[in-house]
């Protein structure tokens, strides 16, 4: 395991290889459909959030407040993250990211960005949303709750060893698409 800790430096990033299991601690922000168009039609980040060096979760969690008046995450699993592909690459170059975590692998578009501006595409376990939730510490803040409703608003977590496995690296690599075409090699010896 490679323990991250944000944020994470592009050296670092591009010495990650399609494989690599990961730990990331540290701040680590969620965005899914309403903040990445936001983002893409020029909107900006709100005061206090910079994904600078930062991970971004693709992911809509559950949150309550505890009996101390806290946030408190208690499932975080991962969204598909596809439906960010025409996104995503303008948010890894507009804002720094240096990874993204989610489910089912992203396209050429953001592949291609993370070769050029040194980003990675972590891949969480689905269907583990409360394992998940047990490694963010902390959620000391929402953002765009008001405009996007609690699944698509930016919750900042505080991570401890948060697991992933990166399936995209910065040196153009994606397992995605190795699986894809395995799978299409197979398939036709069958047609």
């Amino acid at each position: 395991m490679i323990e991250l800790k944000t944020p994470i430096s592009e050296e670092i990033i591009r010495s990650l290889k399609v494989g690599d299991e990961v730990l990331v601690t540290g701040r680590m922000f969620t965005g899914r459909d309403a903040v990445h168009k936001y983002l893409h039609e020029g909107g900006q980040l709100p005061a206090g959030v910079d994904f600078k060096g930062g991970v971004l979760y693709h992911c809509g969690p559950v949150i309550i407040k505890d009996d101390q008046g806290q946030w408190k995450c208690v499932a975080a699993g991962p969204t598909t993250s596809i439906r960010e592909e025409p996104y995503q690459w303008q948010v890894i170059r507009d804002f720094g990211l240096r990874g993204v975590i989610g489910k089912g692998g992203m396209g050429e578009r953001t592949l291609a960005a993370c070769k050029e501006y040194g980003c990675v595409y972590l891949h969480a376990i689905g269907g583990a949303a409360q394992v998940l939730a047990e490694c963010i510490k902390r959620v000391p803040n929402v953002h765009f709750m008001e405009k996007f409703g609690a699944p698509e608003a930016i919750w900042e977590f505080e991570t401890v060893q948060f697991p992933a496995v990166v399936t995209m690296d910065a040196n153009g690599n994606s397992l995605h698409k190795e699986v894809f075409a395995a799978s299409q090699a197979e398939l036709a010896k069958y047609l």
